[in-house]
């Protein structure tokens, strides 16, 4: 299968802030544990194929529970959440599951329209446990193994400029997807966010918010003001992260200085943030209640229509 990975540009390192301590451990595990949504899952209408104990996509009448990826094709424009039940596509009012039920971990969208994920496969799909990472042309129709089908659950991925980013206990880059090199971080990863400009890597861990500009050679600490959990680039310079607080934080230079928006009232399970069509900055959040948009750098929320 053809990815759009493509060479790394270098880039110049930023000057980066002093460090501040900040514990984020207990956010992690809060991160990573069981939640339940309100998300139902609509009938799917094309009669799409796949799911788990004889149940197919998009049929599930039980709501979607571990939300562990949301992200907006760039293809298609539509919203797509990686969940516990599989991927789920939004469009006219309701979830619409993709193919197999597969439990999709880490999850990250290419420039392309190519997804990737990883975690674990349903009852009727043939992929190896764990799949390793598995990639789809099709919306998450169907999917490929591309490598370390068996060995790797990534429960944090990235794309970008250098090509694909996981952690499975071990920081791992490929650049083609089927080849990797283990790289070294100052602490495990809660979540890795690739600029897709620059190659520069964020990394949210229990040491603090981390950056690398040197192709996961160095590693040094950013300073926002609250401890951040998820975090997303959307352009060059633009970082949207989410804290242990439910907070919203914003740079606009790269991660030097910062801004917060309103708090949420429940706890943010997964972060998506880009540039719509129309230059305008949305932020994508999951909560136990729904998905939610921000038009406004996070200053007010309404749920996704």
């Amino acid at each position: 299968m053809e990815t759009a990975i493509r060479t790394l540009s270098r880039t110049t390192k930023k000057h980066l802030g002093t460090a501040k301590s900040a514990t984020i451990a207990l956010a992690a595990s809060l991160v990573l544990s069981a939640c339940s949504s309100d998300i139902t899952p609509a009938s799917e209408q094309s009669g799409a194929s796949g799911g788990t104990a004889g149940q197919k996509a998009g049929v599930l009448d039980q709501p979607i529970t571990h939300i562990h990826g949301v992200a907006r094709d760039p293809i298609t424009q539509s919203v797509v959440m990686a969940t516990h039940e599989g991927a789920f596509e939004r469009r006219d009012g309701g979830w619409y599951g993709r193919g197999d039920v597969v439990d999709l971990m880490g999850f990250a969208i290419a420039p392309d329209g190519t997804w990737f994920a990883s975690g674990h496969p349903g009852f009727d799909t043939d992929l190896p446990q764990p799949v390793g990472l598995i990639a789809s042309t099709d919306r998450g129709q169907t999917w490929q193994t591309l490598s370390r089908g068996g060995e790797s659950d990534f429960q944090v991925l990235a794309v970008g400029p250098a090509g694909v980013l996981g952690f499975d206990g071990t920081l791992r880059a490929s650049a083609d997807g089927t080849r990797w090199d283990e790289a070294s971080i100052p602490a495990p990863p809660v979540d890795l966010a690739v600029n897709r400009a620059t190659g520069a890597v964020l990394a949210t861990t229990e040491q603090g918010l981390l950056q690398s500009t040197d192709d996961l050679a160095t590693w040094a600490p950013l300073d926002p003001p609250e401890s951040v959990v998820l975090v997303d680039w959307v352009d060059e310079e633009t970082i949207v992260a989410t804290t242990a607080a439910n907070r919203v934080l914003l740079s606009h230079d790269a991660g030097q200085s910062w801004e917060a928006g309103s708090p949420l009232s429940v706890e943010v399970q997964a972060l998506g943030a880009h540039l719509l069509p129309s230059g305008k900055t949305e932020i994508l959040v999951a909560t136990q209640n729904g998905l939610l948009k921000s038009l406004d750098f996070g200053s007010t929320f309404v749920q996704v229509p």
